[in-house]
């Protein structure tokens, strides 16, 4: 890995991008090394979440610029899909981060842009520090933010969505708070980390099959309208069938009824 430093926390795989230089910008390196760390901890069953973070004081400045003159070479050279290839690359990440077995919690500092925001839209959990800025500059270079619409509007609404694509508004931490875009926001550096390690314990605490079977549940949900809601309640009610009737579904009753800790919790 050269673009990112990982380390295990439990029950957490911590992957902090690591191109200071740039502010984290994401390029096809990064990608890849993310989908290869993302594949590896979503095979080791003793991992429940991954946490995103940026070295140097910000999170991620988006999509590294010099990719796209390289796609433009190839598209010189040849290659008609260049340019989309490296935009859905980007996009199967999200999606791939969205449907991911482990909860995703994403700690901002300093900038979030473009990409960035993504990142975070696409996390279960987020987390910021003071001084954390989140903005979507794509138009602004005569782009369009592509891959990362889709997200932005699960997490926070078509209006907020508009208003952050269209209005070129950079938002600092207690608006992106105040609209959704993240869960807590943080004093300090350092109550950053503690937020991180809360939702950590608290995780430590779930049973990780029903982590996982509740996060695709409430994906789920919130995607179908409400004519075509019974399917997915039916296919809720089979599968909380099936979390009682297994193994921590019964482990989880009896040390509720023994008064101790079901042996998930056991750090």
């Amino acid at each position: 890995m050269t673009a990112l430093i990982t380390e295990q926390r439990g029950c957490a795989m911590v992957v902090t991008l690591n191109r200071p230089e740039l502010r984290n910008a994401l390029n096809r390196a990064s990608i890849e090394e993310l989908e290869t760390v993302l594949a590896a901890a979503e095979s080791d069953p003793g991992l429940r979440a991954l946490v995103i973070r940026g070295a140097g004081g910000h999170f991620c400045a988006g999509g590294d610029l010099a990719d796209m003159l390289e796609a433009q070479q190839s598209f010189r050279n040849g290659d008609q899909k260049a340019f989309v290839e490296l935009s859905r690359r980007f996009g199967r990440f999200l999606q791939t981060l969205e449907r991911s077995r482990l909860v995703i919690l994403s700690a901002v500092e300093g900038v979030a842009m473009g990409g960035g925001c993504g990142l975070v839209c696409a996390s279960d959990i987020a987390v910021a520090a003071p001084g954390s800025r989140f903005s979507l500059p794509e138009t602004r270079l005569g782009l369009l933010p592509a891959q990362i619409a889709p997200f932005l509007i699960s997490r926070i609404g078509p209006g907020q969505t508009r208003r952050l694509v269209l209005g070129g508004e950079t938002l600092d931490a207690a608006e992106a708070l105040h609209i959704g875009l993240v869960h807590r926001l943080a004093v300090s550096s350092e109550e950053l980390d503690h937020e991180i390690n809360r939702f950590l314990a608290n995780l430590q605490r779930s049973a990780p099959n029903a982590l996982a079977t509740t996060k695709a549940l409430v994906r789920n949900a919130a995607r179908a309208p409400a004519d075509a809601q019974d399917p997915v309640l039916d296919a809720g009610a089979a599968a909380f069938s099936a979390a009682l009737l297994g193994d921590e579904g019964r482990e989880g009753a009896l040390a509720f009824l023994e008064k101790r800790q079901p042996y998930w919790a056991k750090s």
